[in-house]
């Protein structure tokens, strides 16, 4: 392998400065400990194409290689119509459709995102392991993060843990918000042992809600919402709090003869570029079933 061309198996950085070894240069990259531990002790990392100990003093110029190698992603492939909005060597942006569980799981074997990229990696001859980097209910549409290699994983992943990922989500919740905008700031957790379903309850996980109404009906309003904490179920738990639950949702508040799922959708993420940490952003259309929605909101 050429170990100076950047490809989806090989990340490369370019020492800007004299002074840091190997192993602090690669850290003020924001290489975790044990990404680095892993790579130095199989052999993948290299100096001007030759391996180097981990405290060599860098010099201006030299060329950082990270190798890694090719993965076979072992889950069953099925073809699949997938929107993807955007895709590189480090990352696979993907709008997931409605009805659509991301992993296989015992209830979900076949028919899941990870069944249809499995086929889309192989059919595009892409040898890595499926690595979602954030998740989606399976009724809620929207922005899907795939990293094609451990260490884009790991620099998105830590975006999300430090919260200076930008989400932003459409939904349609019933009723008519008043506030032009507004933040629910209430702590959320569970509210059974056994259950699924969440509620705000004194001692929860902090969570903190954005929102800006971008559109009012008779009864029911269009709202951007942005979430600054990543809760399961935070929008939902929060706009049922406030006594605005997102229509279609079963689990929060009642069904609608209008939409077979809840009206929430993933629309805008914006992110740094695990290589050169430039801002990247991302747009998803609003669904079908949703505009629909809307359409019928309007009607009345």
């Amino acid at each position: 392998m050429d170990l100076f061309k950047e490809s989806e198996n090989l990340v490369l950085f370019k020492v800007e400065k004299d002074g840091l070894n190997l192993q602090d240069f690669l850290y003020h990259k924001d290489l975790s400990g044990r990404l680095f531990r892993r790579l130095y002790k199989d052999k993948k990392i290299y100096v001007n194409g030759k391996l180097m100990r981990k405290n060599l003093i860098l010099q201006k110029g030299d060329l950082v290689s990270l190798l890694f190698e090719d993965e076979e992603e072992n889950t069953d492939a099925e073809v699949m119509d997938l929107d993807i909005i955007y895709e590189d060597f480090d990352l696979l942006i993907v709008n997931k459709d409605s009805n659509t569980v991301v992993h296989p799981t015992k209830s979900h074997q076949h028919g899941t995102l990870s069944n249809g990229l499995s086929y889309y990696f192989k059919e595009k001859g892409i040898k890595k392991k499926i690595r979602f980097v954030n998740r989606l209910d399976m009724d809620t549409t929207g922005i899907l993060i795939v990293a094609k290699n451990p260490f884009a994983h790991q620099q998105i992943a830590l975006q999300f843990e430090s919260l200076s990922v930008e989400k932003r989500y459409k939904a349609i919740v019933r009723g008519i918000v008043e506030k032009d905008t507004g933040t629910i700031d209430l702590p959320i957790g569970r509210e059974e042992t056994d259950s699924i379903k969440k509620t705000v309850i004194d001692g929860g996980q902090g969570a903190i809600t954005k929102y800006k109404v971008i559109e009012r009906y008779k009864d029911a309003t269009l709202v951007d919402v942005q979430i600054l904490t990543g809760r399961s179920h935070q929008i939902r738990v929060h706009f049922h709090h406030i006594g605005h639950p997102i229509i279609g949702d079963s689990l929060y508040g009642e069904k609608s003869p209008f939409i077979e799922r809840q009206s929430l959708h993933s629309y805008y993420i914006k992110i740094k570029h695990p290589r050169n940490k430039e801002d990247i952003e991302f747009i998803a259309s609003l669904p079908n079933d949703m505009e629909r929605l809307v359409e019928h909101l309007n009607d009345k």
